[in-house]
Order: C-alpha cells, then sequence, then structure tokens
C-alpha cells in the first residue's frame, strides 16, 4: 500500500498576499482558489512538478500564521533555484553546501520556513 503526502497547510494572515507571493514570485502553479462559505476558502498551490500541493486560506487549520517550519523542496539545481528567488524578489539564502546536498533558505511574508534542497550526486 503507497501512502503518498499530496497536501500540506500552510497557515497565513493575508490569504491574497501569500498567493501572490507563491504564484507571482516563487512561481507555484494556481491550481484553484474556492471560497466554500464565509468561513471557508481554500486555495491550492504546487510547486512545477510536485506531487505534493500546499493549500492556503480561511478556516483551513489553526496552526498561528507563519507557524510552518522547514517545509522542504528538491530541486535540480540550487543555484538557478536561488536565482530565480532573487529575481523574484523573494530574500534567499545564500547556497549551503552540505554532505547531503545543497541548500537554499527562503520565508514568506508571515515567516513560514522553506528550504530547497538539490541532491548530492548518487554512486
Amino acid at each position: 500500500m503507497d501512502w503518498k503526502i499530496e497536501l500540506v497547510a500552510v497557515p497565513v494572515s493575508d490569504v491574497d498576499r501569500a498567493k501572490a507571493f507563491y504564484v507571482d514570485q516563487v512561481g507555484f502553479h494556481d491550481d484553484f482558489d474556492v471560497q466554500v462559505n464565509e468561513n471557508l476558502r481554500f486555495v491550492q498551490l504546487t510547486p512545477p512538478g510536485s506531487a505534493c500541493s500546499i493549500v492556503l486560506g480561511t478556516g483551513i487549520t489553526e496552526m498561528k500564521p507563519g507557524s510552518q517550519l522547514g517545509i522542504q523542496i528538491v530541486v535540480p539545481n540550487a543555484e538557478e533555484a536561488r536565482a530565480h528567488l532573487v529575481a523574484n524578489g523573494v530574500e534567499a539564502s545564500e547556497v549551503q553546501v552540505l554532505d547531503w546536498g545543497s541548500f537554499v533558505g527562503f520565508s514568506d511574508p508571515d515567516g513560514n520556513t522553506w528550504a530547497l534542497q538539490e541532491l548530492p550526486p548518487r554512486p
């Protein structure tokens, strides 16, 4: 039996600001944005090439905005990923090269943190 993570909630204080950040600056796909009722808005966004999406919105999670720390995305090239972020106005860390990969960190406007990892060559 396969168990697949396909949706991760990211708590934000301003849904429209967060959606614009993830779509226009980071480059996630805007899958859908549905106002179910006055207490529930569901915004699903997906990183390019990912089988796992994030969900933003109102009535989605009880986590405090900015409390989702350390979501990690694997990228083919950390330097190129960082360049993409910086070119789109995202403050990103320098590439940190470790034995288990190269990493770039960034935060969304609420302080939720992300790590991009370029996997090391495999033998």
